[in-house]
C-alpha cells in the first residue's frame, strides 16, 4: 500500500511543523511519508530541537522550507500531498492553496517561538512549556493515526 503524504504547516516551520513531521515519521513511517513546511520560514527553534533530542529524535539538521517549496518537491517526483495539517493558528489563515489535497486539517498548539522570546521565563520554564508542545502534538498524532486507522478498518470491512 502507498503511503499516505501529510504536510504540516506552520507560520515558520521552525517548531511546531518541524515536531510533527518528526513524530509521524518516528511513530507511523510504514503508513506515513510526512513533510513540514511555512509560510515565512525562520532556522529551526533550539528549544524544539532540545525537547525533541530528550525523546532521541534529531530534527538539528533540519531545514526549513516555503510551502509552495515542499509541494514543488513532490509535484517534481509526479506526487502530491495527500493531507495537508495546519499546526497554528495563523498557518490556518493564510495557508496556500494546495494541488489535490484530499483533506484539509487545523490543529491549534501554543508557540515555541514566542516562548523562547519571553524574557521573564527561565531557561528551564521556557524548556518545560515547550515539553508540553511536543507532548500535545505527540497525543493528537498518537490519536489521529488510530482515528484513521480505525476509518480504514472500517471502509475494508463495509467492502468485504
Amino acid at each position: 500500500m502507498e503511503k499516505t503524504r501529510v504536510l504540516f504547516v506552520c507560520g515558520q516551520n521552525s517548531a511546531r511543523s518541524q515536531i510533527a513531521e518528526a513524530w509521524l515519521t518516528h511513530l507511523a513511517p510504514e503508513a506515513y511519508e510526512a513533510h513540514s513546511a511555512g509560510i515565512e520560514p525562520a532556522p529551526i527553534n533550539p528549544l524544539a530541537v532540545a525537547v525533541m533530542a530528550e525523546r532521541g529524535i534529531d530534527i538539528a539538521r533540519k531545514r526549513t522550507k516555503l510551502v509552495a517549496e515542499a509541494v514543488a518537491e513532490l509535484a517534481a517526483k509526479g506526487q502530491q500531498f495527500d493531507v495537508v495539517v495546519t499546526v497554528c493558528t495563523k498557518a490556518a489563515g493564510v495557508c496556500p492553496f494546495v494541488p489535490g489535497v484530499a483533506v484539509t486539517e487545523r490543529w491549534s498548539f501554543d508557540d515555541p517561538g514566542a516562548i523562547m522570546a519571553e524574557g521573564t521565563a527561565s531557561q528551564e520554564e521556557k524548556l518545560a512549556r515547550v515539553r508540553a508542545v511536543r507532548d500535545d502534538i505527540e497525543r493528537t498524532l498518537r490519536a489521529w493515526i488510530a482515528d484513521r486507522k480505525s476509518a480504514e478498518r472500517k471502509i475494508a470491512k463495509e467492502k468485504a
